[in-house]
């Protein structure tokens, strides 16, 4: 599905994806791991358009989407839940979720019964939702894009243990929809639990790739560059 070859990415000057590759198939949970600047967001603004490649090849569906728009790129199919979750503060939940609707399987009804708790706040402003709320509203109003790929930049992180609960569930319900997912995060019990490969990004340069019982067993490439075992 996503087949991305020898991808170099600046800011500037500053040389920050070094030649990646990686793969993401049909219906896979392809996680991203590394540490804080190894350039894990990077490689979905590449993905997504926001930073253009200056070399390499990023095919989705077997059409090239380097250089593309960013809007080309997600008529294609691919819908960026980002880190800092860009919920727009003035506007109901349900008007945040209005703006995203695109015809297919995920619909304002869907979302609702998937997460109840966006029904229950629906009339109220997104700058008035927890932490916890505005990650859902993240990931709702992706979903309603409906995306043949969703990315995920850390959607877990800063939230209270048992709202890390809640997302997990979701995003393992979101996995059994078939949906192909890239994601980008730091927690790796969600990681391993989810993860049907997983790729270690070190310094903008792919150190290890792996399936779940390959990463699950191999401790000294969690220690070596997670800095933290499981």
């Amino acid at each position: 599905m996503l087949n991305i070859a020898s991808v170099h990415s600046y800011y500037g000057k500053s040389h920050i994806l070094e030649g990646i590759s990686m793969t993401i198939g049909e219906g896979e949970l392809v996680t991203l791991l590394g540490r804080n600047g190894a350039g894990k967001t990077t490689t979905l603004r590449s993905i997504t358009g926001v930073v253009r490649p200056q070399s390499g090849s990023i095919t989705f569906l077997g059409r090239e989407m380097a250089g593309r728009e960013i809007h080309e790129i997600a008529q294609a199919g691919i819908s960026l839940v980002p880190e800092h979750r860009g919920i727009f503060g003035m506007l109901s939940v349900e008007e945040n979720l209005a703006i995203a609707v695109r015809p297919g399987h995920w619909t304002m009804a869907g979302i609702y019964e998937f997460f109840p708790r966006l029904y229950e706040r629906r009339k109220n402003g997104g700058n008035t939702l927890s932490g916890g709320e505005q990650q859902m509203l993240s990931i709702a109003r992706g979903l309603l894009t409906n995306p043949r790929l969703l990315l995920l930049d850390e959607p877990t992180e800063g939230l209270a243990p048992v709202i890390v609960d809640e997302i997990s569930k979701a995003l393992l319900k979101i996995k059994e929809t078939g949906m192909s997912v890239l994601l980008v995060e730091q927690n790796l019990q969600i990681c391993e639990k989810l993860g049907d490969r997983h790729y270690v990004l070190e310094e903008g340069r792919i150190v290890y790739s792996g399936s779940a019982e390959e990463f699950a067993t191999d401790h000294s490439i969690q220690d070596r560059y997670l800095s933290v075992g499981v």
